[in-house]
């Protein structure tokens, strides 16, 4: 091989250690340097060379990262489409070549005694195998020795290089097949996950990942697994201990997980005394003595009670034994709630104070759960129980984060609306503006004048006693018994002058005094937002209601206070859907919450937003005498209405402009919530615009979107059901069919669009318009969706046929269900396959005429890359089949890659050619392979 040669292939590895090199271009200037190439052993050499530089360093570099992708990308580049002719099979064959020669060289090093070549082996597999199409094929020969090595690398002692290998074996699974070996395998793996793999040597973070998506998953085979396998495991290894097993899991932080733990654990209960046994400990009152109370415990009573509570009338004699009358258990949450202590700012910041208060809180609240499974048909009891939450509402030291399930459980006793709304408004007061004792100052000039009087006094008795003392001299008797009874009014006169003069000098005096530091505002405003929520909207807004609304929640719209702020907006857009006219009067104050505020505050804001369009529909601004679908020129149409109707029509253009633009928001919480308010719009039928959905597939399969898990399972799902449900949703698919796929191909490199398979998401298209995939499949009708999908992409062909997208839309054609009986729809779609026919016919007759002679060119076969569409999973993941016809999950999920023990560090995410600047500065810090391919090509 030339030198030339040799730098190009050493340069193509330097250039892909780059984020910001186009791994495209440069896998295309190599392959066609390949393919010049008679002999490629040398090639194939110097390949590994370079390659093996990356393949011996374990920790996740940039630079390595980038050069595994560029390798994955170049070797996939030489698979061929399959069902072609069978020229383009033998070419195939010599394609394939190169494939086959990576594979042979990534087995035979699998087993080498470098960790990290094993690692980087695994992951390269595993790339591969995720890079090929759905329908690639390999050799079976090929395929046993990936299952035999993957085999041997998923027991091995580095926990990536297990993960890697189990990654690869997941493509190798074929579902259809009972017997399949992988996936026995992986059974086989998990089982002795439960059996030898103690609790202790997994993080809280897995244990409760594996309960939480074990117990959650879609299938019940997984349930069962992780019910009869996984957690009897657990437990023998804590000798049946279920409140340890619940330490195990840091309940705090993870309550529902380990409810639902504890109901799976009930179930397999075979009889009442199992389940009395196992857990906690009552006494006599049939409750836990406060100061034997934890957060395992507690939990365990609260889970235990609700599960025999959903035994309907076989679990009522066991509830009776687990839990005591109303009214005694009423005071002993009272006497709970009233021991919690409250926290000042210095003690917040004690770490210890802190996590006792929260434990506290905890409790607390699973207390209050367990008011829902008490029997309250007794007036008495009910009645004591609404008394005492009534207390615990008004008391200061009630923790913030308990208001809202109290205030739910106080709704949830009383029968009457209306005294819910008066009872609950009362508290508020109370809260608001509570009765504290005041102390009013006393006049000085007041103070003075009794001082000058008990002077007086004192001097009249001195006098008086002068006086007496003469008449009895004088013994005159009659008029010292007149002195006598002067100087006893006097001394009374003066000792209450004594008793006055001798109190403070202020007056206590007990009076309301309205409250509005943040704190109050917020258990206010938190009472305000569950009475909303608790009452049917139907009911309208009452007085009560709208002077909450007015003295309360609009002032605290403008509350310094962040999370004041954001209750208040929560308070008034559920406020508004009980009213058109409040949602009417406040929609535009929404609006600017939505583009001005905090992200938190918002996306509550858009929540509000979405839940007014659903309800009430794009015509909210509308006055119901004027319905939107009036003609402006109708007789009935009153004075300005038709300006009325046009300003209502730019405001809901408004709307549906800013909604498109949160899409494309950098807050991925924000961007999350609009998809997923746009996905419940269009699905309940509030708007049907193709652009929209565009957007929504465009997000779905945008790389940027890879992690926010909740994003690709709302959208995955949704595409399901909406293309089902209806004849109108799937024409709006496939109206949106041409513009996804012309942003698609029109996107820069620079976009990430560019990476998406455009072939993935045409059969995606196809996949959703198919008139089978109805719910309910409509009456035979002339023109299918189909028909008319067909005839978009061949009016989309004709206007430039040489286009480089016109292979994928002939290959789109070749998969629809196209109604073959006779019609106007067939005899157009006939017409319009003709005329490309024959402009491609003479496209090809003038080329031939241009050769002159035997000249031709040989252009290998493209890459076609067809991807499975929706899958009947509940996550909405996008799956492909196998190369031995099974599936396999997202490139996300495959190629994720998980910490171990040793602290590898996490893989970088990819960075886009715009921070080339930000590039620069981190290179200097991070791993170049250049260094060590210079050194070894020196040193030959």
């Amino acid at each position: 091989m030339s030198g030339d040669s040799d730098l190009e292939i050493e340069e193509a590895f330097r250039r892909a250690q780059k984020a910001h090199n186009n791994k495209a271009k440069l896998v295309a200037s190599l392959k066609n340097r390949y393919n010049k190439l008679e002999d490629k052993t040398e090639f194939h050499e110097e390949f590994i060379r370079c390659l093996k530089y990356a393949m011996i360093i374990y920790t996740r570099e940039p630079a390595v990262e980038n050069v595994i992708d560029f390798v994955t990308k170049f070797a996939a580049s030489f698979e061929t489409p399959v069902n072609e002719n069978a020229e383009e099979e033998e070419e195939g064959e010599d394609e394939n070549e190169f494939l086959n020669f990576l594979f042979c060289f990534l087995l035979e090093s699998h087993g080498a005694n470098s960790h990290a070549v094993r690692f980087r082996v695994c992951q390269l597999v595993n790339k591969l195998l995720g890079s090929l199409s759905e329908n690639a094929q390999i050799d079976d020969g090929l395929c046993d020795r990936i299952h035999e090595a993957m085999l041997i690398r998923v027991t091995d002692k580095y926990p990536n290089v297990r993960i890697q290998a189990a990654l690869a074996m997941a493509r190798l699974q074929d579902p259809s097949n009972s017997d399949c070996p992988t996936i026995k395998v992986m059974i086989y793996m998990i089982r002795v996950l439960a059996e030898k793999v103690h609790i202790r040597a997994l993080s809280i973070a897995q244990r409760v990942s594996l309960l939480h998506e074990g117990l959650s998953d879609s299938a019940d085979s997984v349930k069962e697994v992780v019910k009869t396998h996984l957690l009897p495991a657990w437990l023998r290894l804590l000798q049946g201990d279920v409140l340890q097993l619940l330490h195990k899991l840091d309940v705090e932080n993870c309550a529902e997980t380990a409810v639902t733990t504890l109901h799976a654990v009930f179930s397999m209960a075979t009889s009442p005394d199992d389940l009395l046994q196992n857990g906690v400990r009552l006494d006599e009152r049939k409750l836990i003595p406060v100061d034997s109370l934890t957060c395992e415990n507690v939990l365990y009573w609260r889970a235990l009670c609700e599960f025999v509570k959903s035994k309907g009338n076989e679990g009522e004699e066991l509830l009776e034994q687990l839990l005591p009358e109303a009214a005694i258990f009423a005071e002993y949450l009272c006497s709970y709630l009233r021991s919690i202590t409250g926290l000042s700012e210095e003690q917040k910041a004690d770490m210890t104070q802190l996590e006792i208060a929260m434990t506290q809180e905890f409790v607390g609240q699973q207390l209050i759960i367990l008011v829902g499974c008490l029997d309250t048909s007794e007036e008495g009891g009910r009645k004591r129980m609404v008394a005492v939450l009534q207390e615990i509402l008004v008391m200061p030291k009630t923790p913030t984060s308990l208001i809202g399930l109290l205030v739910e459980k106080l709704i949830g006793l009383l029968r009457d609306e209306t005294q819910k709304i008066q009872m609950v408004a009362e508290i508020i007061s109370d809260v608001r503006e509570p009765i504290l004792p005041i102390s009013a100052p006393v006049d000085e000039n007041e103070k003075r004048r009794k001082q000058v009087r008990l002077a007086e006094v004192r001097v009249q008795i001195m006098e008086a006693k002068q006086n007496l003392e003469e008449c009895i001299s004088c013994q005159d008797f009659s008029r010292a018994a007149v002195l006598k009874d002067s100087i006893s009014q006097l001394e009374e006169l003066k000792n209450q002058l004594t008793l006055e003069a001798s109190q403070p000098a202020d007056s206590i005096k007990e009076q309301r005094v309205e409250k509005s530091d943040p704190e109050t505002l917020l258990k206010c405003l938190t009472m305000c937002a569950e009475l909303f929520k608790q009452i049917n909207i139907k009911r309208g807004i009452c007085p009560t209601m709208n002077a909450l609304i007015e003295s309360l929640i609009l002032p605290s719209v403008s509350n310094p206070n962040p999370a004041v702020r954001n209750m208040a907006v929560i308070c008034l857009g559920t406020a508004a859907l009980h009213s058109k006219d409040l949602a009417n009067t406040h929609l535009v104050l929404l609006l600017q919450i939505t583009q001005l505020d905090e992200p938190k505050i918002r996306i509550s804001a858009l929540r509000a937003l979405i839940d007014q369009l659903l309800l009430n529909g794009l015509n909210i601004l509308q006055d119901k005498s004027a319905p939107i679908s009036q003609a402006p020129d109708s007789p009935d149409n009153s004075n300005g209405q038709p300006e009325q109707q046009t300003e209502e029509e730019s405001t809901v253009q408004s709307i549906l402009k800013m909604l498109s633009e949160f899409l494309d928001s950098e807050i991925c919480e924000l961007r999350t919530e609009t998809a997923e308010g746009l996905a419940k719009l269009m699905y309940c039928g509030r708007i049907l615009s193709p652009k929209l959905l565009s957007r929504l597939v465009l997000l779905w399969y945008n790389p940027v979107t890879e992690d926010d898990q909740r994003l690709r399972h709302c959208l995955g799902v949704f595409l399901q059901l909406y293309s089902r449900a209806s004849r109108t949703n799937q024409e709006c698919v496939e109206e949106s069919f041409l513009p996804t796929m012309r942003t698609l191909f029109n996107a820069p490199v620079t976009s990430p669009l560019s990476e998406v398979d455009a072939s993935n998401v045409a059969e995606l298209f196809v996949e959703l318009t198919r008139p089978s995939a109805l719910v309910q499949p409509a009456a035979i009708q002339a023109v299918s969706v189909h028909d008319s999908l067909a005839v978009r992409i061949c009016n989309e062909i004709l206007r430039d046929v040489s286009a480089p997208e016109v292979r994928l839309y002939c290959k789109t054609l070749s998969w629809l269900e196209i109604n073959t009986e006779p019609g106007p729809a067939n005899s157009e779609l006939q017409l319009l396959l003709k005329d490309i026919l024959q402009y491609c016919t003479r496209v090809i007759e003038k080329l031939c005429n241009q050769l002159n002679g035997d000249r031709g060119s040989k252009s290998g076969g493209n890459q076609d890359t067809t991807l499975l569409t929706l899958d009947e999973n509940p996550g909405g993941q996008k799956k492909v089949s196998t190369a031995k016809n099974g599936k396999k999950a997202s490139k996300a999920e495959l190629s994720s890659d998980e910490g171990d023990e040793e602290n590898v560090p996490e893989a970088p995410p990819s960075v886009r050619p715009s921070r080339r600047a930000k590039i620069a500065a981190l290179d200097k810090t991070k791993q170049d392979l250049t260094a060590l391919m210079n050194q070894e090509a020196n040193g030959s």
